[in-house]
């Protein structure tokens, strides 16, 4: 029988958790790219039919590709599962099983035939919009009358949308809260992912004068800027270069005939690249072709973002600028799979989008405020000068060519009470005075220690936990390991050990640097130079 990972067997307890404690009927699950969601979706509803057989439920999916994928996997997991289809795409309408895979287009009238439904789960929530006369909103408002306790449960790797910003903030938001999330970083830690590693190219795609709408560029106006044969040219020399050693290429691409251009481009140097659109006939047969390693290379356009696992892509060319994280991530995800031979994917970032949105694992949503964009502190990346690997900003060494990045430059007002260090990348760098660590006790969870960073002017809280479950233990051994005096120093076992011997065994920062992109103040880096 296949075996549940650590997050996927936390995620399933976090979700039953927060749905039969009550803590709301609408959450999220927050898992990456490549992080099996299709599994969990599964096991999560086996488990349910264990303890309600009488249940029914449905998956809802936006594309025929991943309702069959998560179908599969549920069968997979449970041959009798009594599940069904209903999607016009694959040619089923298995409307009366207790276990529905359906397409929203498919199934949005379909509401009353179905009658009670016990819990739906949406996959790739983020595309669920926040407006209420769409499809999705539609069908939701409709079982909703069938069903007032209905469970919605959403499923995705991006919680935000570039409209809208976080999926469980704001009046309209479909979802109540996060049930759970494990971040990439985590994953590509303990080897469940593969690592990714940005390169700054040399040429950049220029979208001054590009027209915006919503928030993000307007297509025609990004593809007239961005197909330049020129342009495209260069760029495909440069990938050539970059990707002589690599198996399977993915582009991502600005338009139709941007896609085409470019598979022209690398046909012409003798690469056989298909362009892959929404207008593809044979797109499945082609597919087929590049997960089993025939083709080397795709040129896509507004599809592979979403439903598409070729775990073989080892380099990702960028060649769509995007203002949307959640677009930037789907991207970038799909490098992200491991597979035999495979050491890592390489992005090529000759869009800035690595620069505009930072490094995949540091990526955060946006707040709307009275219907406005509410303005964060973008994260960004620094290019290595040796090898053009992009870092977050605070990065103090290369993780490819290990070249050392120079102690950040500090400057500080006159006035003694001004004490923000503003990085480039609109990062907070601020000096430690004082550090304290004190019990945090928190009804029906184990305790934990609260780290306050005292500034001079103000407190910045971070927490760890040495009794959390396997995936907060995890962080807090990493939090513990690059603080230690002693390298052979562990972190105790429980929480009144830790907390007795924390201030002698640690040493403390002198300087964090922090990220106010969420809703509150989150600790990215420490540094324990002297300033």
């Amino acid at each position: 029988m296949l075996t549940l990972r650590p997050y996927q067997e936390e995620a399933i307890a976090g979700i039953d958790a927060y749905l039969y404690g009550k803590a709301g009927n609408a959450p999220l699950c927050v898992i990456p790219t490549g992080g099996g969601k299709s599994f969990i979706m599964a096991e999560f509803i086996r488990r349910l039919f264990a303890r309600r057989p009488n249940s029914k439920v449905q998956v809802i999916a936006h594309v025929k590709e991943l309702i069959g994928q998560n179908y599969q996997e549920m069968i997979d997991l449970w041959p009798g599962a009594p599940a069904g289809i209903y999607s016009a795409g694959l040619g089923r309408r298995d409307l009366n099983a207790k276990i529905l895979f359906a397409g929203i287009q498919s199934i949005h009238t379909k509401a009353s035939q179905i009658g009670q439904c016990d819990a739906l789960l949406i996959d790739e929530a983020h595309l669920v919009p926040a407006k209420s006369a769409t499809l999705y909103r539609r069908y939701l408002t409709d079982l909703l009358i069938q069903n007032p306790n209905l469970k919605i449960l959403g499923f995705t790797a991006t919680p935000f949308r570039l409209d809208s910003g976080w999926l469980y903030t704001g009046d309209d938001a479909l979802f109540d809260g996060m049930a759970y999330e494990v971040s990439v970083r985590d994953l590509i830690h303990d080897g469940f992912l593969s690592p990714v590693v940005p390169k700054k190219t040399k040429l950049l795609l220029d979208t001054a004068g590009v027209k915006m709408a919503g928030g993000e560029f307007v297509g025609k106006s990004l593809e007239d800027a961005i197909n330049v044969d020129r342009v495209t040219q260069l760029a495909i020399d440069e990938a050539i270069a970059f990707g002589h050693d690599r198996q399977s290429w993915l582009f991502f691409c600005a338009g139709v005939a941007h896609a085409n251009a470019v598979s022209a481009a690398l046909s012409s140097r003798g690469i056989y690249c298909p362009a892959i659109t929404g207008e593809t006939k044979n797109r499945g047969d082609i597919l087929d072709q590049f997960t089993n390693q025939k083709i080397r290379a795709l040129a896509a356009m507004n599809v592979l973002t979403t439903g598409f696992n070729a775990k073989s892509v080892d380099l990702i060319a960028m060649l769509r600028p995007t203002k949307s994280a959640s677009l930037y991530v789907q991207m970038v995800g799909r490098g992200t799979r491991l597979f035999p031979g495979k050491k890592n994917c390489l992005v090529l970032d000759f869009a800035r989008n690595v620069q505009e949105h930072g490094p995949i694992d540091l990526v955060r949503g946006r707040d709307r405020v009275k219907g406005k964009r509410k303005q964060m502190s973008d994260p960004a990346a620094k290019a290595c000068p040796i090898c053009s690997t992009l870092h977050a900003i605070a990065a103090r060494r290369c993780s490819e060519c290990d070249h050392e990045f120079p102690a950040p430059v500090v400057k500080i007002e006159a006035t003694a009470d001004t004490r923000d260090l503003v990085s480039e990348n609109g990062y907070k760098q601020e000096r430690v005075e004082s550090v304290t660590y004190t019990l945090h006790e928190k009804y029906g969870k184990p305790d934990s220690i609260k780290v306050s960073y005292w500034t001079g002017k103000k407190t910045i809280p971070e927490w760890i936990h040495p009794e959390g479950n396997s995936f907060m233990r995890r962080k807090s051994d990493f939090w513990w390991n690059l603080r230690r005096k002693d390298p052979l120093d562990e972190l105790p076992d429980s929480t009144p050990a830790t907390l007795r011997v924390i201030a002698d065994k640690l040493q403390a920062p002198t300087t964090i640097s922090i990220s106010e992109s969420g809703k509150y103040p989150e600790v990215i880096s420490v540094s324990f130079e002297q300033l």
